[in-house]
């Protein structure tokens, strides 16, 4: 039994995409997921933004960030189409810890007026 983990994908679309094409990538992407079983989907379009360096001879690339909880080969798979896909020129997944619970400390320590220390002194 694998356990869904928290998982997030940036990746970089092709700046010469037109608008039709790219909300079509963020799509094809986003409904890859759907159909692998992922969940809690949530895809922020991050605008063009200039690169700092050349990646297969463009200056600037489109950014798309998606969060979401999916098993880890579903992750295998969505990387492989997005390798083979033109669309994309980089991407890179990341495993996201879950958010650490706050215990709440003070009531596992007694108050220090409550606490009676007594010593027997052996006679």
């Amino acid at each position: 039994m694998t356990v869904k983990r928290l998982y997030e994908t940036m990746y970089i679309l092709r700046p010469d995409l037109p608008d039709q094409e790219i909300d079509a990538a963020i799509a094809k992407y986003q409904e890859f997921l759907v159909q692998n079983g992922s969940e809690d989907l949530t895809v922020q379009h991050r605008g063009r933004r200039r690169l700092a360096y050349d990646i297969k001879g463009h200056r600037e690339g489109i950014y798309i960030q998606v969060n979401y909880s999916a098993i880890p080969s579903t992750i295998e798979s969505l990387e492989k189409t997005m390798r083979l896909g033109d669309d994309v020129i980089r991407y890179l997944t990341v495993k996201l810890e879950p958010e650490a619970v706050e215990e709440d400390l003070d009531a596992e320590i007694p108050n220090a007026e409550d606490v009676v220390v007594t010593e027997e002194v052996a006679a």
